[in-house]
């Protein structure tokens, strides 16, 4: 097994190999995007909430991932939330002068989801998604789990996703995407009233 190797090329732009015995990925993320992705996982439904990630945060996301999905999707689903945290971790830097935290309520029709993240060096995910379906489209819905606590440690990040109420099993997964992506695009935007700040009063995080 080789651990993740990131290249963070700008303050704001990061690419990233991960390879295992079980899935090899590449990744490239600028945190300062149009919302542009191009995504293949293997796994439909999970390219869709991925590339509704990148377009609601707001980044541009090129992300390729082999894994072994002759014997389940969990190894992929859960190394690709990991990379995708490592990548943002990365592409933030020591996190000077950012907001660091972010929230967002989204609505998707009949469902309400929450999801709130700190980018504090601390990993604590903290998911409720109430997703009764055991599939939607193609991916296995227990995973979604896994694939938030996976981002979680990768970003070195507090993470709470929280589904209120919904009765589609697509939209309270979608709307959790949603939230996420919303709350990263706050948590990553410059604070002109910090300046160059680190936001800790530790100072460093």
């Amino acid at each position: 097994m080789k651990p993740s190797r990131m290249k963070p090329t700008s303050p704001r732009l990061a690419r990233l190999q991960r390879r295992t015995r079980e899935t090899a990925i590449t990744l490239r993320l600028r945190l300062d995007g149009q919302g542009r992705a191009q995504v293949a996982s293997g796994i439909g439904f999970l390219d869709h909430m991925l590339t509704a990630l990148a377009l609601h945060a707001a980044v541009d996301l090129d992300l390729r991932c082999q894994g072994d999905l002759e014997v389940d999707q969990h190894h992929s689903v859960e190394d690709i939330g990991i990379a995708l945290g490592e990548a943002f971790l990365a592409a933030l830097g020591d996190r000077r002068g950012i907001r660091r935290s972010g929230f967002c309520l989204m609505p998707m029709d009949e469902t309400l989801a929450l999801a709130a993240v700190d980018f504090c060096g601390r990993t604590c995910p903290v998911v409720r998604l109430q997703v009764k379906a055991a599939r939607v489209g193609d991916l296995q819905t227990e995973l979604v789990d896994d694939f938030f606590e996976g981002f979680a440690r990768g970003a070195k990040a507090n993470l709470h996703v929280r589904v209120l109420y919904g009765r589609s099993s697509h939209h309270k997964i979608e709307a959790a995407f949603k939230a996420l992506a919303r709350a990263l695009r706050a948590a990553c935007e410059p604070d002109p009233r910090l300046g160059g700040q680190i936001p800790s009063t530790k100072g460093m995080l």
